[in-house]
């Protein structure tokens, strides 16, 4: 009987862990586009208070799992194939909602009329 090898995130530190839990569910839920850029493992230590080698492994995890990309001097960025939505179309979404809550408008609203607008009989 052979034993079970620990995932990448049973492996790490548990704020890594959490981190890398973060991510990856703002990546997949949409919150990031393809190629869109997260923070730097510097500012991301900084905004949670976790050390940046705690950061750094959370990224490192992230892209083990193919969620981001990790280029010398261009940053991290969402890998486009772990993207729901592009860069361009989450651009307009934050600009409808900013303008939107600008205006006044509920959020169902503006949501009810997206999905009146994008539905096929339209």
């Amino acid at each position: 009987m052979t034993a079970v090898q620990p995932s990448v995130a049973e492996r790490e530190t548990s704020s890594a862990v959490e981190i890398y839990r973060s991510f990856r569910g703002l990546i997949v839920a949409g919150h990031f586009a393809a190629n869109e850029r997260l923070p730097s493992v510097r500012q991301t230590a900084t905004d949670l208070g976790v050390s940046a080698g705690t950061a750094a492994k959370a990224y490192k995890m992230l892209e083990q799992d193919g969620l981001v990309i990790t280029r010398t001097a261009a940053g991290t960025r969402v890998a486009p194939s772990a993207a729901v939505l592009s860069e361009s179309v989450m651009r307009r979404i934050r600009a409808l909602a900013e303008e939107s809550a600008s205006a006044g408008a509920d959020l169902e609203d503006v949501i009810a009329v997206l999905r009146l607008v994008g539905s096929p009989a339209s």
